[in-house]
């Protein structure tokens, strides 16, 4: 029998809200499925929702004609709805969920992550239990990544309902699987602070089980896509050509390139570029979609210095990183949303050029160490002022900044993490 005709012999299953979405989950899915090609895995599968069904809910997504391929060996599946429109909510959900099924009961040994406990987690949960229900065979290991808008925008708002069933079923999913973690030790203390508050009202134990059983698993870059950027002139060369196709020069510009949602700070930063010295030399790019983006340019009306780029490419992301002055995402709580992590300051470290510039809100202190200039969130005077720090570095002091915030940077890529989360779960690396 060939290789190929006995089929796949080892198979992850990532369930998540893949690309086009802009969001961190994806990128790392898209990062840990490349991975897994040379773990041992040779059937990666990423089980994400219809692009219909994306659109019709406003997600922000990527431009579907600039998103960059997966590498063979890697299958996206978006299955359809199952039943008709007496089924008002859940159609789409039951459709993920039988494909799960069918993918756990094949005879491939599988591993299967879910990004988001609601409702991915609830979609491998189901899957599982309907397979052991069933009675059929499965060889399949669980592990649910949580962040933290499945506490804020979840569990929180469950408390502050006193739907506390609801709130109890998220943990009773998230700690079925067989591996749990969190994007960040902020988030595990927020996951463990909250099941708390579900204990003091139900009687359970779910704290004491958070605290002993969730891993922190930060999320993984791929870190080949951002460096080198610099290392030979043909590299410069191509980012000064990406630049020159926008309108802008290197230097000549501070970037925030993140989704566009309040919580994010385009507001303050706004505010605070007008403010500053800066904004007599160097124009303001906000590069990104999301729910504030009509207000964010309500907000910059008439002001030909700020740009909004809302067809970024997944290509052209790392180029505007290197060419900017200085980055900032002045990130700042919310009730919806706290920064869990920060998945776009570590991609901006690891392209170099000019400094990072953001808050210490939730889990950014965890990506970014001592590597980026920080500012009291809410704060546009304080922005201002960091801004104009960062343009004002002589060449010498942003190289100093660059590589440091790189060394740091490289701790989340995408292979490191891949091996310590996947540590006793995956099967041999081919040889040669």
């Amino acid at each position: 029998m060939t290789e190929q005709s006995r089929g796949p012999q080892r198979r992850l299953v990532i369930v998540v809200r893949a690309d086009p979405v802009v969001c961190g989950h994806a990128t790392e899915a898209r990062g840990l499925a490349e991975v897994a090609l040379t773990r041992g895995f040779d059937d990666v599968r990423i089980v994400t929702w219809p692009i219909d069904t994306l659109k019709a809910a406003g997600l922000p997504l990527k431009p579907l004609d600039e998103l960059l391929p997966y590498s063979e060996g890697i299958t996206v599946e978006r299955p359809g709805p199952v039943g008709d429109y007496r089924v008002p909510d859940g159609r789409h959900l039951l459709g993920m969920t039988g494909r799960l099924v069918e993918l756990f009961t094949d005879g491939v040994p599988t591993v299967c992550m879910s990004m988001y406990l609601s409702p991915h987690a609830n979609a491998v949960v189901d899957a599982l239990r309907s397979v052991r229900a069933a009675g059929l065979g499965a060889d399949v290991t669980t592990i649910a990544e949580a962040v933290g808008s499945d506490i804020t925008n979840v569990v929180r708002g469950c408390l502050a309902r006193g739907e506390l069933g609801a709130a109890a079923a998220l943990f009773t999913t998230y700690l079925a699987n067989d591996r749990c973690v969190a994007v960040s030790q902020y988030t595990k203390d927020l996951i463990r602070e909250e099941a708390a508050q579900v204990d003091l009202a139900l009687g359970t134990r779910f704290a004491e089980e958070v605290a002993a059983r969730v891993q922190v698993s930060y999320p993984a870059v791929d870190a080949s896509a951002y460096t080198d950027l610099d290392g030979t002139p043909e590299r410069r060369a191509a980012v000064d050509a990406a630049l020159a196709a926008r309108g802008l020069h290197r230097d000549g510009y501070v970037l925030f390139l993140s989704r566009v949602a309040a919580a994010k700070g385009a507001d303050d930063l706004i505010a605070a570029y007008r403010s500053s010295l800066a904004s007599r030399t160097h124009r303001l790019v906000i590069a990104g979609t999301g729910p504030a983006l009509a207000d964010t340019k309500a907000l910059a009306a008439g002001d030909d210095r700020i740009v909004f780029l809302t067809d970024v490419s997944d290509e052209e992301k790392p180029l505007l990183m290197n060419g900017c002055a200085a980055y900032a995402l002045p990130s700042k709580p919310r009730p919806e949303f706290v920064e869990t992590f920060g998945i776009a300051l570590v991609e901006k470290m690891l392209a170099g050029g000019g400094p990072v510039i953001t808050t210490s809100t939730g889990g950014i202190p965890e990506a970014v160490g001592d590597n980026a200039i920080e500012v009291p969130a809410a704060d546009p005077e304080a922005l201002a002022a960091a801004i104009d720090f960062a343009v004002a570095m002589d060449g010498d002091e942003r190289a100093e900044w660059a590589a440091r915030a790189r060394a740091h940077a490289m701790r989340f890529d995408r292979t490191a993490v891949f091996d310590n989360l996947f540590t006793g779960l995956t099967a041999p690396a081919p040889i040669g």
